[in-house]
């Protein structure tokens, strides 16, 4: 028998006590690929029974599972046709072809799931919970219906960081309880980084002695301190790491889930814990300079390949992820042992150095069986030969990776980072900034335009990323998380021809009471405030369509519309990822309209953000000159930002000038702040 953990129960039986609506066609998230109703109902009663036909630790966890969620029922040795539910595995792979596809028939005698593996009677199980009504709990009942369904995607992902801030093994199992319920079936484990090591690994016990401890509660307290570690035994010691034990646990736990559990073990870069506790693996050999594995350092590889064979004995997942991104690299371009490494393997730059350590470590991992799966900057310096893809920066990585044969999972910051604003960020906690709102997310399609079908095959799915830096509590996390998880997994499950925005707002906003009965924090949905209100309705001006030259360029990742941004009439919304915001980086913002023709003026405006999070910061100056022949500008006013650079974000203000002239062109500049690496974003240049 197994032991039915305790916060496994309530998450189900509030599905018989808690509802006070009969469940209707849109009731089920995700959307399922086939659902008709039929006429009648099935009752439960005390005398329902069970059938399963395969025995076995699966069986038993099923039974258990059906039985906590609903009400005790009698086993069977035959199959039911009435007051029964039968549990099926059938061999007949050709009613089932794609994996953890399942059939629910209800009727009003017999509830029958069938599928060809166990994961696909799993989330049959998942929707007949959902479309079970509970009006009245002493005999709760289900519409009859008739589902087939199947996933879109084999690969449906969250990833959940906890280095920035440590969750508990309780929370991470209530966590995958939820992945369950909404059929999703990758739980990626960001373990490592460089604001704390979260496992236990035997042969390198300071890792977890030290390295996952700090004298700081918060993320942001340590990266706005001086980014120390400690020991555990210190008073003032906040972190934690999950043993070897634990981390077993929960690696059943999801499986009887039907979830797989991807560890990440952050390399090269994101490494500042392991380098201050064994600081011989940096270049400097000294704690507290570098953030990167020292390449040339064969004491590296022996660290790394010893941590990847206890890693590897804990998860058994196809996949370990190896992080991969944002290594600094500056380390590498002056250590002598990186550049006698990159002499003696004839590399020609320091990303290739790296593309030699992903090269390395992945032939590793292949000879235990397993595959190595990273970040998308695991493309700089050449893709290792078997590598998969995971596409963060946009999408472009994951379609150069499908292009030259290698498989791709698509979680690009845009739609799938849920540490972004989820409403209007005047009204909701601290985020890293972003606007990424339940609809966006949910209108994400994974599959890039101009794939051909082959290459759209190699898209595996795609994954929701919980980033914690602002995230410094389970209640703060699971706002994040909900319900931006429901239409994640709508999206990775569900076919684009079944998917109504509508009808799954709906859907969401039901399902939310029944997260918030169960104890999870959900963002309130009925709440939103929406967009920023400027952004839904196109302006009028007298710079309306009118001709912008750029004297400096904009930057290439955040074009918006091009030449047209500055005068099309559209306003940003809460994030300058929208499309509409251009940015600029290392260069100012400069340009000049033409209006066509001498025109009276009595104003010229436009708006910038701040958010230094992601290095978004207020203009130090900007300046607007007007002239009518082009030639000759006379300066209208010269601004200085009084903004703080410490004013956390999203922070809007306005540049302008309000007077009476006359004038043909306008001159716009603004100058960023003297910070390496500042952005500036504007939406319009407003002229009236």
């Amino acid at each position: 028998m197994k032991t039915i953990h305790p916060l496994f129960f309530p998450f189900f039986v509030l599905l018989v006590i808690g509802c006070a609506s009969p469940k209707a066609k849109d009731s089920i998230i995700p959307e399922p690929q086939s659902m008709i109703p039929q006429k009648g109902s099935f009752r439960f009663n005390k005398q329902t029974r069970l059938y399963v036909n395969f025995q076995g630790e699966r069986q038993q966890f099923l039974t258990h599972y059906l039985e906590a969620a609903i009400q005790p029922l009698t086993e069977s040795l035959e199959p039911l046709e009435n007051n029964g539910i039968n549990l099926l595995l059938t061999t007949n792979r050709s009613d089932f072809p794609v994996g953890e596809s399942y059939q629910l028939e209800i009727t009003s005698a017999r509830i029958s799931i069938t599928a060809a593996d166990e994961a696909g009677l799993f989330y049959g199980i998942q929707s007949l919970l959902q479309v079970i009504d509970s009006t009245t709990p002493d005999t709760p009942s289900a519409q009859a219906v008739l589902i087939n369904d199947a996933p879109r995607f084999p690969y449906r992902g969250i990833h959940l960081d906890v280095s920035r801030h440590f969750f508990d093994t309780a929370f991470v199992k209530k966590q995958l309880d939820a992945m369950a319920r909404y059929k999703l079936n990758r739980f990626h484990w960001h373990l490592t980084d460089g604001a704390g090591w979260r496992l236990e690994i035997k042969k390198y016990p300071l890792l977890t002695e030290i390295a996952a401890w700090r004298p700081y509660k918060s993320w942001k307290e340590w990266w706005n301190g001086d980014r120390s570690y400690g020991a555990k035994e210190d008073s003032i010691a906040h972190g934690g790491f999950y043993t070897q034990e634990e981390v077993k646990e929960m690696v059943t736990y999801a499986q009887e889930r039907s979830i797989t559990v991807i560890p990440e073990i952050e390399m090269p870069g994101h490494s500042e814990e392991v380098l201050a506790v064994y600081p011989q693996l940096s270049c400097a050999g000294q704690p507290y300079i570098n953030s990167d594995f020292c390449i040339g350092n064969e004491e590296t590889f022996t660290f790394l390949e010893n941590v990847l064979t206890e890693v590897m004995e804990l998860f058994p997942s196809e996949y370990i992820h190896i992080g991969g991104d944002e290594a600094a690299k500056t380390g590498w371009e002056t250590c002598p042992k990186c550049r006698a490494r990159m002499k003696q393997e004839g590399l020609t730059d320091v990303d290739e150095l790296q593309s030699y350590m992903i090269h390395r470590i992945e032939k590793f991992l292949n000879s235990h069986g397993r595959h190595l799966l990273g970040w998308d900057e695991i493309l700089e310096g050449g893709l290792a030969p078997h590598a998969t893809v995971m596409s963060w920066r946009g999408e472009a990585g994951g379609i150069a990776a499908v292009k030259s044969g290698h498989k791709a999972i698509m979680t690009p910051g845009e739609f799938c980072y849920f540490d972004a604003y989820q409403d209007a960020p005047a009204n909701q906690p601290e985020a890293i900034g972003g606007y990424l709102p339940l609809k966006k997310v949910y209108e994400y399609n994974p599959i890039p335009n101009g794939l051909n079908p082959e290459e759209e095959k190699l898209i595996l799915g795609v994954q929701g990323n919980v980033w914690t830096e602002y995230m410094p509590s389970p209640e703060h996390t699971e706002y994040m998380i909900y319900p931006r998880l429901l239409a994640l997994a709508e999206g990775a499950w569900s076919a684009p021809e079944n998917k109504s925005w509508p009808a799954f707002r709906n859907k969401a906003l039901e399902e939310i009471k029944t997260l918030q009965a169960k104890g999870y924090h959900p963002f309130d949905l009925k709440n939103e405030e929406g967009d920023r209100p400027s952004s839904l309705t196109q302006g009028t001006h007298l710079a309306l369509d009118k001709k912008v030259v750029y004297h400096q360029p904009f930057a290439e990742q955040y074009p918006a519309a091009g030449e047209l941004t500055l005068t099309d009439g559209w306003m940003g919304g809460w994030s300058y990822q929208d499309h509409r915001w251009q940015g600029f980086s290392k260069n100012p913002l400069e340009v000049t309209i033409d209006l066509g023709g001498l025109t009276p003026i009595h104003e010229i405006s436009a708006t910038f953000m701040q958010n230094i999070g992601p290095w978004v910061w207020i203009p130090k100056e900007v300046t607007i000159q007007v002239s009518a022949d082009e030639d000759n500008f006379r300066e209208l006013i010269r601004i200085q930002s009084e903004v703080p650079q410490d004013v956390k974000g999203p922070f809007y203000t306005n540049f302008g000038w309000k007077g009476t002239t006359e004038a043909r062109f306008i001159r716009y500049t603004a100058h960023p702040i003297d910070k390496a690496g500042a952005w500036i974003f504007t939406d319009e240049i407003v002229v009236k």
